[in-house]
């Protein structure tokens, strides 16, 4: 047995854990197509959840300690194998190469909109844009990062919506709660203060302390 693969079976089974349950978890979460939650994986290896989870989390901390490229990861309520930060720039170079479908700037600021402010209205996201939605939330529901969640309880009950599970899982978090506070994108009021000034436009008299003089009929 290689050694990295003896100190992955050292650090889970612990001298009560078959092997074969490492395997089986394993393989589990590796065929699947989301995130595997430790309910369901509980259900299928005949154990409990919090058995599960504590196995997972020596898996994880095995592969961290042996350098794989790949890591053992909660997103989205679930567990999935997903590509170590550190290699990003080599997966990113196979998955993109010829199949750049981004999202555009409009999409992306849609998205954002409604991931934090969830639940959210059509009109409301408008309000916040400035222009119609409609055609980036489409887009947006096609790809399955957003769709309706429910209904406003007011007047008209407007459809509300939010972010799914598949959001999650591209940005590789685990919950809502887990993305970044919006305050760390939000300048300080010196730097607005600062930004105000800059972008005022002068008037004649700030520049000479004089009334605007007629200009000059010859220029």
């Amino acid at each position: 047995m290689a050694p990295k693969e003896q100190n992955v079976n050292e650090r889970t089974r612990g001298g009560a854990i078959d092997a074969e349950l490492v395997r089986a978890l394993e393989a589990v979460i590796l065929v699947a197509t989301e995130p595997v939650p430790a309910e369901l994986l509980a259900q299928i290896l005949g154990h409990p959840a919090e058995v599960v989870a504590s196995l997972c989390d020596s898996l994880a901390a095995a592969y961290d300690e042996a350098g794989h490229g790949f890591q053992l990861v909660q997103v989205a309520g679930g567990y999935r194998y997903q590509s170590h930060p550190d290699v990003a720039a080599f997966v990113e170079r196979y998955i993109l190469d010829g199949q750049r479908a981004r999202l555009s700037g409009a999409a992306l600021e849609t998205l954002a909109i409604i991931a934090y402010k969830q639940p959210i209205s059509r009109a409301q996201v408008a309000a916040i844009r400035g222009v119609d939605p409609d055609a980036v939330m489409r887009t947006l529901q096609g790809r399955g990062y957003i769709d309706q969640i429910g209904r406003d309880p007011g007047p008209g009950q407007a459809v509300m919506w939010g972010t799914t599970a598949a959001f999650l899982e591209k940005l590789g978090v685990n919950s809502i709660g887990d993305l970044p506070a919006i305050a760390e994108f939000v300048p300080g009021a010196d730097v607005v203060e600062a930004l105000e000034e800059g972008l005022r436009i002068p008037q004649v008299e700030d520049l000479n302390g004089a009334e605007p003089k007629p200009s000059d009929p010859e220029r």
